[in-house]
């Protein structure tokens, strides 16, 4: 298998030293190749309807994301090509493996003319790690001094030195890899009035990244969100458009007719129907290429027959049962990749050759041997399903997986869709899903710790299977804890191999980015994450 890889700012901490990430200028394949166009022109793209109010600590899934991304600017962002950028940092510095020194630039505003000081990371960190706020990305401030998952306590290794400067200590020697993850948006800074009435303000979010919301009430639930340009932001993503707006498409079908009529700009998921067909509809227009994108169901251990042995029997039974191959090659023409690990292909430390990665491989016999064996400890009764959102075009994936499941183990398989992305998570979030369902991974940074921890550490804030394994918490923490990023790879590849016998969730395939853009707009480009780079996109 060819290898894709992604350019890296990689940041290694080799004993006792210091090391800034200064800000410049993004290069590479995210320049803009014109500067034309109407600089006041709204773009109008695809998205999908936020599972939660806007508010950037409570915000894990990919429609609310594109917004928080594009209204929020943190201490830093990455580029088209995944590398580190400084934005509202001046320099982050690592001071040694346990703390870390950021300064940030002078003259920051949020669009209410608000100043960006050190209190305004410093305040949002707190109130996104506190437990009473429950904030779905509360995990990612855990390996700050003083997070504590069961107690409202202060993350006391955040120390304000002046209004642009603040440290942070952290509970384990992680500060080269904690920096790598900067660029997330659950680090992202909040205003005061945020945390007068922080549901309101999720409705109506004041910001300070290149967008802000066009008025109060741009929101309309379920149908878009209309974004305008924010002059206050003088940071390298600065727009060079005057909006979005971006739509709730109920099925990408509907999405894809619009592209090709002109009423959608920029599409950056195709519908199966169009999936042999988009790069000859759309000529150059077309963009297909790696992302770091990974797929999967989860199985819940919470459900009958899948906890303890008969569980690790089962789940591995379904994995062999699965004609990878075929189904990427019949329901997506090619556009995925069948998985060897729980990575992707983009990101380095990604293995096509871990030990036990044979249970990612089709094997009829070997299925209906485990199957039988699980069937001895506890015989199967029921349907097995896979619970999909409509909304997203994943029934025709669905359908063939469990109709190959269901013709290799002689079992009744079929897919359980919900109405929406939203109405899916609730369950999901809720734990009142009494199904597997569709799971993924589109990388926040581009780390392997964050293919990995994110999802299977125990209490991670995207840990939907609830799974819970010591040995592999404990190489997460050696390897984000490691001096070298080979040393670090090393521990992230026994932890897969350790997935790969628990197999928390089954993985699919990788995915490739397929989308496209009408011939209104220029400057398109779709970054290493699959997100197009919003902000350069010109029009007219």
């Amino acid at each position: 298998m060819k290898r894709s890889k992604i350019a890296l700012a990689s940041v290694a901490l080799a004993g006792i030293g210091a090391l800034a990430l200064a800000g410049c200028a993004s290069g590479g394949s995210d320049e803009p190749t014109s500067t034309g166009g109407d600089a006041g022109a709204i773009i109008k793209v695809n998205g999908s309807e936020p599972e939660n109010p806007l508010f950037p600590a409570n915000t894990n899934e990919t429609g609310g994301g594109k917004i928080v991304d594009s209204i929020y600017a943190g201490l830093a962002y990455y580029d088209g090509e995944g590398n580190i950028v400084n934005d509202v940092a001046d320099s982050i510095t690592v001071d040694d493996a346990n703390t870390i020194t950021v300064k940030l630039k002078e003259g920051q505003k949020f669009s209410n003319d608000e100043a960006v000081t050190a209190d305004s990371f410093i305040k949002a960190w707190n109130y996104g790690a506190l437990k009473s706020n429950a904030q779905k990305n509360a995990s990612w401030f855990s390996d700050i001094e003083g997070y504590s998952e069961e107690t409202d306590s202060e993350l006391t290794g955040l120390t304000k030195v002046d209004d642009t400067t603040f440290t942070i200590k952290l509970s384990n020697p992680v500060a080269a890899d904690f920096v790598q993850r900067l660029g997330y948006s659950a680090y992202y800074p909040l205003p005061e009035v945020a945390f007068e009435d922080p549901t309101a303000f999720g409705e109506n979010p004041i910001g300070n990244g290149p967008y802000k919301l066009a008025s109060e009430g741009a929101w309309q639930h379920d149908v878009e969100i209309n974004l305008v340009k924010n002059d206050a932001y003088t940071g390298g993503r600065e727009a060079k458009n005057g909006g979005l707006d971006i739509v709730f498409y109920a099925n990408l079908d509907g999405a894809y007719a619009d592209l090709q009529s002109g009423n959608l700009d920029v599409l950056d998921a195709i519908p199966t129907s169009a999936q042999a067909t988009f790069e000859s509809d759309l000529g150059e227009r077309a963009v297909n290429q790696p992302a770091a994108i990974f797929q999967s169901f989860t199985i819940p251990e919470s459900l009958a027959h899948f906890s303890g042995e008969e569980g690790q029997l089962r789940r591995e039974a379904l994995s062999l049962a699965i004609d990878r191959d075929a189904i990427t090659k019949t329901i997506f023409n090619g556009t995925r990749t069948p998985a060897s690990d729980f990575s992707s292909p983009v990101i380095g430390g990604w293995s096509d050759s871990l030990e036990g990665a044979d249970v990612l491989k089709y094997n009829q016999d070997k299925a209906k041997e485990l199957w039988a064996e699980a069937d001895k400890i506890s015989p199967w009764s029921g349907t097995f399903q896979i619970a999909y959102n409509s909304d997203g075009g994943h029934q025709a994936w669905v359908d063939a997986t469990t109709n190959s499941i269901k013709n290799t183990l002689g079992i009744d398989a079929s897919g359980a869709p919900f109405v929406d992305f939203a109405s899916l998570r609730t369950e999901v979030t809720n734990r009142t899903i009494t199904t597997a369902f569709r799971t993924g991974w589109q990388a926040d940074y581009p780390g392997l710790y964050n293919f990995l921890a994110p999802l299977y550490g125990t209490g991670a804030s995207s840990n939907d299977g609830d799974y819970s394994n010591p040995e592999f918490d404990k190489l997460l923490a050696s390897g984000a804890a490691a001096d070298s990023v080979d040393a670090a790879t090393a521990d992230y590849e026994k932890a897969q191999e350790i997935l790969l016998k628990d197999l928390p969730a089954i993985p699919l395939w990788y995915s490739n980015v397929n989308g496209g853009y009408a011939d209104t707009v220029q400057n398109v480009v779709f970054g290493w994450n699959s997100v197009p780079l919003y902000y350069q996109i010109t029009k007219g």
